[in-house]
C-alpha cells in the first residue's frame, strides 16, 4: 500500500467514526449540498477511497434538482471569490480550481457577461469543472452551454458538479 493510500485510509477511517453532525460538516465542502452530505453519512462506512467515490456518484445522481441546486449555490461564479452557501474550505478549493480564470480584465468582463447571460437563461450560476482550464477555455464552454435547453443544461451542470466533487474528495483524502 502506498503512503498516499495509507493516509487517505486514515482520514476515511476517522471520518467513518465521527458522529452524524460532525461527519456531515467534514464532508460538506467536497460538494456543497447538505442533502448530498447527509446521504454520504447515511451510506457509511467505507473501507476504501474507491468505495467512497462510487457512493458519492450514486448519492449525487440520486438527488432531486433541489439537492443539486444546493451544491451549485456553494460555488462562486467563475472569476469571483465568494458564494452564499460556501464553506471556507470550499472557497479555498474554488480559488485553486479557478486559478486559470484570473487572466486579464477584458477576459474578466467577458466571463462576467457570460455568467449574467447564463443566470438569466437558466436561473443559477454557471458550473464547470474549472481545474486545469484557462479563462478562455471556460468562456468557450460557457458560450457553448448557453445553446443547451433547460433539461440538457441541468444534466450538464450536475455532471460538472459530479466531477468537481470527485476532485475534492481526492483532495480531502490527500490523494492527488
Amino acid at each position: 500500500m502506498s503512503p498516499q493510500h495509507h493516509s487517505a485510509n486514515t482520514i476515511l477511517e476517522d471520518w467513518n467514526r465521527l458522529g452524524e453532525s460532525d461527519a456531515t460538516e467534514a464532508i460538506l465542502p467536497c460538494n456543497g449540498s447538505k442533502t448530498w452530505a447527509i446521504g454520504m453519512v447515511d451510506t457509511r462506512s467505507f473501507r476504501t477511497p474507491e468505495e467512497l467515490f462510487l457512493a458519492s456518484d450514486k448519492v449525487w445522481m440520486g438527488l432531486r434538482a433541489a439537492g443539486w441546486q444546493e451544491a451549485f449555490e456553494s460555488h462562486p461564479r467563475i472569476g469571483e471569490q465568494t458564494a452564499k452557501g460556501a464553506t471556507a474550505k470550499s472557497l479555498e478549493w474554488s480559488r485553486s480550481e479557478q486559478s486559470g480564470s484570473t487572466d486579464d480584465g477584458d477576459m474578466q468582463m467577458k466571463l462576467a457577461a457570460g455568467n449574467k447571460a447564463y443566470e438569466q437563461q437558466f436561473g443559477r450560476i454557471f458550473i464547470v469543472c474549472a481545474s486545469g482550464k484557462t479563462a478562455g477555455e471556460m468562456l468557450a464552454i460557457l458560450e457553448s452551454r448557453l445553446m443547451n435547453d433547460t433539461a440538457t443544461e441541468l444534466k450538464e451542470a450536475a455532471e460538472q458538479q459530479r466531477q468537481i466533487t470527485q476532485l475534492r474528495l481526492r483532495k480531502w483524502l490527500g490523494i492527488r
